[in-house]
């Protein structure tokens, strides 16, 4: 069956190797299937929930552009934008802002997690940002959204607001009702030094992540540093629950080698924590390394990024500038 596919990624900068296995090696997995129909998008206004500087900002959405780019994934079979650059995502969210309940909105954990204690002082945007989410996806029909454990919150609130939507104005099956593509347990990595938290680029040690530009001696050099314990590897992956941080090494083999953790676990079951290093290190060189020298090279060519998100925009305002016009006459505009 084929399938339509929207997702998207923040330009925050930096992105690392949870960013890569999480989300955008994904996309490029399902580019490959000739029967689906993507869409990517740099979501540089939901970055801007939170204060940005304007320069640091552009040259972020270059990054995240050349870090889809030097990944694998081809404007020619994607469409590949920045959100920004079509007004439509902006105008839809105020229409479907309109349809969404308050109630929805304060059950959003993720509001709570990022507002922190003082909610009082975080952004309108901050809070209404997942009905920009909801306008990303249904502007494009998009029948099918990646997504981790993290994010089914929010696509849950999409599909109540295409619900409501077609009920309120009595148009059934007019806003599509995107189903998940949730990912395997393992493409959420952890911290390097906490295989109880996300790697995260807000984590102050460099160290707990492997960032998509290290060099080849910073991969190395941060896995061999990476937190273990001091028990040999077990050979059943039940086991692994109460050992987080081999956990998190063994799923980001897992991840890298396109095989299950069960797998990988027994590959090393009885092996020093050492060798799991050695060769996870050497699979991350291997595999990185390559995306990083990809990303370098673009980023020199910044004329060029530009043009592909401006084709890309282009051709994503023409699908959505027409659905935001069906939904206005819908309304009565």
């Amino acid at each position: 069956m084929s399938k339509k596919i929207f997702s998207g990624v923040q330009p925050t900068g930096n992105l690392h190797l949870g960013n890569y296995l999480g989300a955008i090696k994904n996309f490029v997995d399902l580019q490959k299937d000739k029967d689906n129909s993507c869409i990517y998008c740099v979501v540089d206004l939901h970055a801007i929930t939170v204060k940005q500087d304007p320069k640091i900002l552009k040259k972020n959405i270059r990054e995240t552009t050349a870090s889809f780019l030097a990944s694998g994934l081809n404007s020619n079979k994607s469409i590949i934008f920045n959100q920004s650059m079509v007004p439509s995502h902006a105008e839809g969210s105020w229409l479907l802002s309109c349809v969404a309940r308050m109630g929805w909105l304060n059950r959003m954990t993720q509001f709570k997690e990022k507002a922190g204690h003082d909610k009082e002082k975080a952004s309108v945007g901050l809070y209404i940002y997942p009905v920009l989410m909801a306008a990303d996806i249904l502007l494009y029909d998009a029948t099918h959204v990646p997504v981790g454990e993290d994010q089914k919150q929010h696509l849950e609130l999409t599909r109540d607001i295409a619900q409501k939507f077609n009920t309120d104005f009595n148009c059934s099956d007019f806003l599509k009702i995107p189903e998940p593509l949730i990912q395997k347990d393992f493409s959420r990595i952890m911290s390097l030094r906490d295989g109880t938290k996300k790697m995260s680029k807000s984590d102050p040690s460099d160290q707990s992540r492997i960032n998509i530009t290290d060099t080849k001696d910073q991969i190395v050099n941060k896995i061999r540093k990476a937190k273990t314990d001091s028990k040999p590897l077990s050979e059943n992956v039940s086991d692994l629950e109460d050992r987080p941080e081999l956990k998190n090494l063994l799923g980001i083999f897992s991840s890298l080698q396109n095989q299950d953790l069960e797998v990988s676990t027994k590959e090393f079951a009885g092996k020093n924590f050492s060798e799991l290093k050695e060769k996870l290190a050497e699979v991350l060189v291997e595999k990185i390394h390559p995306i990083s020298n990809e990303i370098n090279k673009l980023l020199k060519d910044y004329k060029y990024i530009d043009k592909i998100l401006l084709e890309g925009s282009i051709k994503a305002e023409k699908i959505s500038k027409k659905k935001v016009s069906e939904i206005k006459t819908k309304i009565g505009f």
